[in-house]
């Protein structure tokens, strides 16, 4: 019987792991694609006359921000290394909350 319900949480805790390390990647890749020099999105810098420039995305519509280029470096491996890290930290966290509350023990 101990089998099937370590399977069971084994999968649920991968899908759990997965989801939130899509969730804390997707940011990350979005902001990297918009800031990218073949971005319609970054070409904006060049078209005002400002070569070697970087538009950052805002929360305010409408407004454009160039940046020097030599501000932005390449993604390293610790860059990819601690968002998936730090996921799993907090599922885990998590987890251990859940648990110690005690929610699904029957009352006496």
């Amino acid at each position: 019987m101990q089998r099937p319900l370590l399977l069971y949480a084994a999968t649920w805790t991968v899908m759990l792991t997965a989801t939130v390390a899509l969730v804390s990647f997707s940011p990350e890749m979005a902001f990297v694609s918009a800031i990218s020099p073949s971005s319609s999105f970054s070409r904006a810098c060049d078209s005002q006359g400002q070569v070697g420039r970087v538009r950052v995305p805002l929360d305010v519509p409408g407004e454009v921000v160039c940046l020097p280029a030599h501000l932005f470096s390449k993604m390293t491996f610790l860059d990819f290394l601690v968002p998936p890290v730090f996921a799993a930290i907090a599922v885990a966290a998590s987890a251990c909350f859940v648990r110690a509350l005690a929610l699904w023990e029957e009352a006496d």
